[in-house]
């Protein structure tokens, strides 16, 4: 095991970009801060009551033969829900410090450590009864540790174990949770690779890959890189295992994969982790493959609100602009692995595009996942609602909690991150990537600087910025100018806007405009900033007709509607009469109010035809009909 005074953090993760710690950014918005305190005071807490009503930490204290009984829950991969948990809590800890928080967090982590065998080894229900799954999918021979690759999800399982543990020991300092997951990935080295009585193998859920390389970054040790890389070289290698195929991204080398196929959360974790080591290794062949699969994803297989998979079958991505509404999956686990691989991205190339997927999903179908209370949950996100079909796990509106949970827990640990998201820098570079009211600190290569952002974007496209460097110098400031304000929907050719915004953008430094540079989707400013230094910018926001791709069948002769970077969805709740004929006619004029006493204050567009709402907010007021994609009519 890797000793005390050897785990340090790596400062080069192979990125030329990287951004702002969150330990470094206080947010004060009004949009994101009350979501991301809704999970911390409401969502954590209800998901550690529901996993202990489950059994969670029971198989944990089973395992190790602290409690009797057979093992609890449904899923092979139910301890990666205690795991999420402490990451989310761990991100929490990072920007707002609770001591009763941190110590919940340490007799988790005691109650895991329980169920840890003595090599490491770590998957509660192969502990307790490797001979009975819980859940009928997973394949028993001869009830042996890793006979079942492709569904026992004892890699997955891991996976989680390490981006937790890594988490919690940036955020706490402590490496109670983090020895946990060395012993573990100890145990993984000693076991997974070629020769020496190792098992040639991949796993059947990527995840594991990117929790290696993240375990490397703190500690130093290249064997979890390199079996990181070992797993994902091997992928589609039919001399190596037998393949689980292309719903496990395991029929082609990865090099090799331009169409991004099979379930789409497995998907865009292992996308992920090929981009790692893209970066990392700087190799070619790697780089190569992402930009192809993002390229098809992006330009054939997205919703307009970010959400990928469009079949309930398999959780899978179809055919190319196979897009239907009604039964679309776009599972929000999807949604948050597409995001962790577009940042990537972005710190990767420095490229725009990647940002506007992020933004299109994050308020979208990402956070249209949570409940206004915190506490209900979809798994699937549909784009269509008829009020009947059961589409999220036997319902037709969010659920308090799910048999498979990985979607509440998902959600758990990636909001309180969220802020990461805003800026990133490389040299004496600043990006601002997204919009939202903070006050942060920012060490460039040559100075220092506090950034306070104030706006009320995503309802207004004004923005103030005041810069305070510690000292008079030169560096650079990229603003980012989001793509709906470039009169672009996502990148390449699946929908576009019915017709052109003028380009009224405006940007001016203390009270004066100024003719930046425009260069890929970003204001660039160059100068000798000083103290008090305010930057301001104008987005102006008018509402936008979308138009899909001809080769997108369900969406042909239909428009969506969109508000900045906020997709609206209409719904029965406030179109009681006639909803069905509801369309779009040419002439629309529409009108747009903040109402501050709906679904927690949106604005909502309305003519005299419809009045629509966010899609996020869609389903908060009980079951009804509703839709995004509208038919065109004639005046």
């Amino acid at each position: 095991m890797v000793a005390e005074a050897e785990t340090a953090e790596i400062t080069s993760t192979g990125y030329p970009i990287e951004a702002i710690n969150i330990r470094n950014i206080k947010l004060k918005d009004k949009f994101w801060l009350p979501i991301i305190e809704r999970v911390q005071q409401k969502t954590i807490e209800y998901a550690i009551e529901k996993c202990r009503e489950e059994g969670r930490f029971d198989n944990f204290l089973i395992a190790g033969g602290k409690m009797p009984g057979e093992v609890k829950g449904a899923m092979p991969f139910d301890d990666t829900d205690v795991y999420k948990i402490i990451e989310g809590a761990s991100n929490s800890l990072i920007s707002s410090p609770n001591p009763e928080l941190e110590k919940l967090m340490d007799s988790l982590v005691s109650i895991i450590k329980v169920g840890q065998e003595s090599d490491g080894y770590l998957t509660t229900w192969r502990t307790i009864n490797p001979a009975k799954p819980p859940a009928k999918w997973v394949e028993v021979k001869e009830g042996k540790r890793w006979e079942s690759l492709f569904m026992s999800h004892e890699l997955y399982n891991a996976g989680h174990l390490y981006e937790a543990a890594v988490v919690h020991f940036k955020a706490t300092g402590k490496r109670n949770f983090l020895d946990i997951a060395i012993k573990n990935a100890d145990l993984m080295v000693d076991t997974f690779g070629d020769g020496d009585g190792k098992i040639a193998a991949v796993p059947g859920h990527q995840i594991i890959e990117t929790g290696l390389i993240q375990l490397y970054q703190v500690t130093g040790k290249k064997e979890y890189m390199d079996l990181a890389k070992y797993f994902l070289d091997h992928r589609g290698d039919s001399e190596n295992h037998e393949l689980f195929g292309p719903y496990s991204q395991d029929h082609f080398p990865v090099v090799d994969q331009d169409e991004v196929v099979g379930h789409a959360v497995r998907a865009v974790y292992m996308y992920a982790g090929m981009t790692d080591i893209a970066a990392i290794e700087k190799d070619t062949a790697y780089l190569k493959a992402v930009n192809a699969l993002w390229n098809n994803m992006v330009d054939k297989k997205m919703y307009i609100t970010g959400g990928i998979g469009a079949k309930h079958d398999g959780e899978a991505f179809g055919e190319n602009y196979e897009l239907p509404n009604l039964t679309a999956y776009n599972e929000t686990c999807a949604a948050i692995g597409d995001v962790y691989w577009n940042h990537r991205l972005h710190n990767l190339t420095g490229d725009v595009k990647y940002f506007d997927v992020i933004e299109r999903t994050l308020y979208n179908g990402l956070i249209s996942g949570l409940s206004l209370d915190g506490q209900q949950f979809f798994y699937p996100n549909a784009l269509e609602s008829d009020g009947v079909y059961k589409f999220n796990q036997g319902a037709c509106t969010r659920k308090d909690w799910f048999d498979c949970s990985c979607c509440p827990t998902n959600v758990i640990r990636f909001i309180p991150a969220m802020p990461g998201l805003i800026y990133s820098k490389t040299g004496n570079t600043l990006y601002v990537n997204l919009y939202a009211s903070n006050e942060a600190t920012v060490e460039l290569k040559d100075h220092h600087l506090k950034v306070k952002q104030e706006t009320m974007y995503p309802w207004d496209g004004k923005v103030k910025l005041t810069i305070d460097p510690d000292q008079a110098g030169e560096f650079t400031m990229k603003l980012r100018i989001p793509g709906w304000a470039r009169n672009q929907v996502l990148h390449g050719n699946l929908y576009h806007f019915s017709s052109q915004m003028e380009d009224r953008n405006i940007i001016s430094v203390n009270d004066e405009q100024v003719n930046a540079k425009q260069e890929n989707g970003y204001f660039t400013i160059s100068r000798t900033w000083q103290a008090g230094d305010v930057v301001e910018l104008s987005f102006p926001m008018e509402v936008r007709k979308v138009m899909a791709n001809q080769l997108v069948e369900e969406d042909r002769g239909k428009m969506s509607l969109e508000y900045g970077p906020l997709v609206y969805a209409v719904e029965e709740m406030d179109n009681k009469i006639d909803f069905d004929q509801i369309g779009l006619y040419p002439s629309d004029r529409f009108k747009v109010e903040l109402k501050p006493d709906l679904l927690g204050g949106v604005n909502t567009v309305s003519n005299e035809h419809l009045t629509a709402i966010p899609y996020y907010a869609w389903s908060n007021r009980g079951v009804g009909k509703m839709k995004i994609w509208l038919p065109v009519k004639e005046n």
